[in-house]
């Protein structure tokens, strides 16, 4: 009867198993969602007692009914389009030539003397300041908010990646060179994998920046998308549409770093 028992006990056990990482993910995510309807309970009292006039904080059910009213004529759905495609390319850009970048400055000691000094001054520019600049070269189209955006995405890929190339095992290296590798095939075999947790942390970090000169180039010279969408309502005094932009920035921005973070677990189980 005992071993029987054990036998029965065993067998269960990996069929229960599988149930603990989801039974994890959804505690997370409802932990995670405790401090945003606190926020939102906070929000309603407050504006709910007349401590704060609707002109000022309109109460969440205002900013849902212009939810409603931008995504019946359908500009809500392009504001939201038009900022994550730009989002994407310059990202894009901005994170392969920062990856590109980084290879050069934490490979070689002469890309290290020569492109860091310039780069760090380069890095300590506000992005608002390089709004102008670049309206003036590129004119007031998608180029200037792309290329905004992408040297925004450049900056934390760059100084993630080089100091974690430079940094490599020495061991890892000579032993990559004891097989015969030698350039692109020891950087590929040996290196690259070494660094990659911190080429996903420098692509999370990207992202997140994105967002920032998002709304940085389209606060200046746009004529769709969030950033739009804020100043836009700023002139009219809709502070619900303000309120609505601010949440959806937080709600994609929160979307993208989800979908960073199922890419980095899939990285890190594969090279690490």
């Amino acid at each position: 009867m005992t071993a029987n028992a054990n036998a029965t006990a065993t067998a269960a056990a990996p069929a229960a198993r599988p149930t603990r990482p989801s039974r994890r993910r959804a505690a997370r995510i409802a932990g995670g969602m405790l401090l945003p309807l606190a926020v939102l309970a906070v929000w309603q009292a407050v504006t709910a007692s007349g401590l704060v006039p609707p002109y000022r904080l309109p109460p969440p059910a205002a900013v849902v009914e212009a939810a409603v009213q931008l995504a019946e004529s359908g500009q809500l759905w392009l504001h939201v389009a038009i900022s994550v495609q730009r989002i994407l390319l310059g990202f894009a850009i901005g994170s392969v030539a920062g990856l590109l970048v980084a290879a050069v400055v934490g490979l070689t000691r002469i890309g290290d003397v020569v492109l860091t000094p310039s780069l760090a001054a380069l890095r300590a520019i506000p992005s608002l300041a390089l709004v102008p600049l670049l309206v003036l070269w590129m004119g007031i189209g998608e180029d200037s908010k792309v290329t905004l955006i992408a040297i925004g995405a450049f900056f934390p890929v760059f100084t993630t990646v080089s100091p974690a190339l430079r940094y490599v095992d020495p061991h890892l290296v000579e032993m990559g060179r004891t097989f015969g590798l030698r350039g692109g095939a020891l950087l590929r075999a040996v290196q690259l994998p070494a660094v990659v947790p911190a080429v996903v942390s420098g692509l999370r970090l990207a992202l997140a920046q994105s967002w920032l000169f998002l709304v940085a180039a389209e606060l200046v010279a746009a004529a769709m998308g969030l950033g739009f969408l804020l100043t836009d309502s700023q002139g009219t005094g809709r502070v619900d549409r303000i309120l609505l932009a601010i949440v959806l920035l937080a709600v994609l921005g929160a979307a993208s770093n989800g979908l960073v973070s199922v890419a980095e677990r899939r990285l890190l189980a594969r090279w690490t």
